[in-house]
């Protein structure tokens, strides 16, 4: 599924997803499709979906016209 059918499904939402293709440029990963694993109503129930995605999963607004990505390298890694 593309990103604009789901905006338009699900306008101004919360949305759990399931990456499923995208490509990389400039540590910017974009998201190309995506699986719809459901719809989120509550804000602060997003933010713990969020924290609890792991692999290809997010949690994304519809209100954003394209899903992108910072990549960054160790983001957890901190040294002395």
């Amino acid at each position: 599924m593309q990103w604009q059918e789901v905006r338009t499904i699900y306008p101004d939402q919360y949305v759990l997803l399931e990456i499923l293709d995208s490509h990389t440029k400039d540590n910017i990963q974009f998201v190309d499709e995506v699986a719809l694993v459901r719809a989120i109503q509550d804000p602060d129930e997003a933010t713990r979906e969020l924290f609890k995605c792991r692999n290809n999963n997010i949690v994304y607004h519809t209100g954003q016209e394209k899903i992108t990505i910072e990549l960054r390298n160790n983001p957890l890694y901190r040294s002395r």
